[in-house]
Formats: C-alpha cells, structure tokens, sequence
C-alpha cells in the first residue's frame, strides 16, 4: 500500500526533473499574477493590457527564438538588434518610395518589404555564419563584431535620425487586430515559434544542432557538415531578427539606429531564464516562449507602480539573469553528484 501512495509523488518528481525549467517559469508566471492580482487587478487584468502586451512582445520574442537556436549549437548571436534595425531602416526608405501622393500603399509594397525583409535578414545571416564557421571567430566576438558593423551602416544612412516619413497604411495593418481581438504582431511571432519548433522537434536539422551543441568534435566525426550547419543556424537567426525589425517599425511607425538596445540583454535572459544551456545542447522552444510571457508581464507589472523608476529595469534583468545561470549552475551539479552516486 505504502509503494501504491507514493506512485503519484513519484511521478511528480520526474516530470519536475524532466522540465524543472518548465515548471520554475510555469510558478513563476502564477505567482507573479497572484501578486499582481492582490496590489494592481484592475490596472492589469484587462483586455486592452493583455492587447497591448500580446503587440509588444513579438518584437524580441522573435530575437530571442533567433537566439535559442544559436545557443542550443553552443555558439550565440548578439547581431539580432543590429539585423534588426538595419533591415527596418532599409525597408522604412523602400516604403517612403512606394508612399504614393495621396500617403498611401499599393497592395503589394507590404507583401513585398516582408519577402526583402526575409531575404535581407537571411543574407546578413549568412555573413554571421561564415564568420564563425570559416574564419573560426568565437561566435560571442563574431556577433558582437557584425551587430556593431550593422549598427554603424544604420548611423552612416541615417545620420542618426529617425526615418518615418512613408505611408502610415504599413503600421495601420501591422497594428491591425484579426476580428479585433488578436494582434496581427501575435501571428507572426506564433507562425515563426512554430516553425521553429517544427524544425527543432520534427527535423533532422533539429537533430544535427542539438548533436553539435553537445560536442562539437564528436559532430564533425560523425560526418555532419558542421560548417553548412551553422551558416544555416545564424540565417535562420537574422531571419527571426529581420521579423522582429518590421515589427519595431509599425510599432514605433519609424527606423532608427538605436531603437531596441536593451533588448540584446533581453534575449539572452530570455533564452537562459527558458532552460537553454548557454553551453549548448539542450533547450526547448517551450521553455523560451514561457520566459517571453513572463519577462513581458514582469516589465508591464512594473510600469503599474509610479514609484518603480523605468530606470531600474535594466538592472533587474541583469541581476535576474545572474540569478538564473546560478541557480542553473547549482542545479545541474546537484544533478552530476546523483548520477555519480548511483
């Protein structure tokens, strides 16, 4: 009888161990919306809110899914706000020359700056890839390197100022709500996360990425193109990136060098707070999508309270993903001394 009661424990205990991520977010998010729920319910708990934040968070939601896959290979890309804001600003002077006399569109300029969106992202992409896998740059240096070139082309175009003289119709149907209720923003970033979990889970592409992040050495033995592999990882990235940048430009409805800084901080939080080893190797989708509803109501809570200065949250995330790669750290040596104990 005593084994038949604990069965439950038992299983409880395994699905805990097995995406303890999962669950610490899963916590994290209820407790958050309990406290929320006690000291600010009728500023937060509304549909225009839920609205709003379901528009925002596609922006370095789709970044941060860029930087998951990087990361799951062991490698990481800092270039995604650079990618980001170049591919806005080349788009945002495409679409003041579509913007006819009258201020607006012809029916295939959004169509249009969304494939060259894709394509620009994909190109600068590649750039990032080649850098890691043929000239053998450290990824965090690569990235780091490329995001600042991309950030200084936007500043060399844009003389540092804003570019939002086109026709407002792009931002009107970017902002635009499906019967509304559902943000066009919230689609993208789904059909994006779906791919993506679609190549991860249900491809050998997914496969080939989780075994190069777990030994790099043992990839390239085991005849995987390793180099193919990651050119095709950071395009995948930039694309994301790009998706993110035609985004921040109906949001903000202007292109601008600098638009987005903090998000690079962001993403890398989101990825880590999502259960992706920073090593590579191991990471679900699921888990990062989590970490983007919670860093998003964390940041919309926050703005509920006047006395928190705006100011402050960069250093609660810094310290947030501190706390999180401790924590991690401290998790999976507890994990390492069991298995050695058995």
């Amino acid at each position: 009888m005593e084994k038949i009661s604990n069965r439950p424990v038992m299983r409880l205990q395994q699905i805990y161990s097995r995406d303890r991520h999962l669950w610490r977010l899963v916590v994290m998010i209820l407790a958050w919306m309990v406290f929320i729920a006690i000291t600010r319910f009728g500023k937060f708990y509304n549909l225009l809110n839920f609205q709003t934040m379901a528009a925002q968070f596609p922006e370095f939601g789709l970044m941060s899914l860029g930087v998951m896959i990087c990361m799951i290979t062991g490698g990481i890309d800092l270039s995604v706000v650079g990618v980001a804001n170049l591919t806005s600003i080349l788009m945002a002077y495409l679409l003041i020359d579509l913007t006819d006399a009258a201020g607006g569109l012809p029916g295939f300029a959004i169509p249009l700056v969304f494939v060259l969106a894709l394509g620009i992202g994909a190109g600068l992409g590649i750039f990032n890839g080649l850098l890691v896998s043929k000239a053998h740059i450290p990824p965090i240096l690569a990235t780091l390197g490329s995001g600042e070139l991309f950030t200084g082309i936007c500043l060399a175009i844009t003389k540092g100022n804003a570019v939002s003289k086109f026709s407002r119709t792009y931002s009107r149907t970017i902002n635009n709500r499906i019967f509304d209720l559902i943000p066009i923003q919230l689609i993208i970033f789904v059909v994006m996360a779906l791919l993506i979990w679609f190549l991860l889970s249900k491809t050998v592409f997914g496969t080939k990425i989780y075994m190069l992040g777990t030994s790099a050495t043992a990839a390239k033995f085991s005849g995987l193109k390793t180099d193919r592999l990651l050119i095709k990882t950071y395009m995948i990235s930039s694309i994301c990136a790009a998706l993110g940048g035609m985004i921040m430009l109906a949001n903000y409805n202007s292109a601008r060098a600098d638009y987005g800084t903090v998000y690079t901080l962001q993403c890398v939080l989101i990825v880590v707070l999502g259960g992706v080893n920073p090593v590579g190797g191991k990471g679900k989708i699921s888990g990062v999508v989590l970490a983007i509803v919670l860093l998003r109501m964390l940041e919309t809570g926050f703005n509920r309270f006047p006395k928190i200065s705006s100011y402050y949250i960069s250093l609660i995330w810094g310290g947030v993903l501190i706390l999180v790669m401790v924590l991690n750290y401290f998790t999976e040596n507890r994990r390492f001394r069991k298995k050695i104990a058995r």
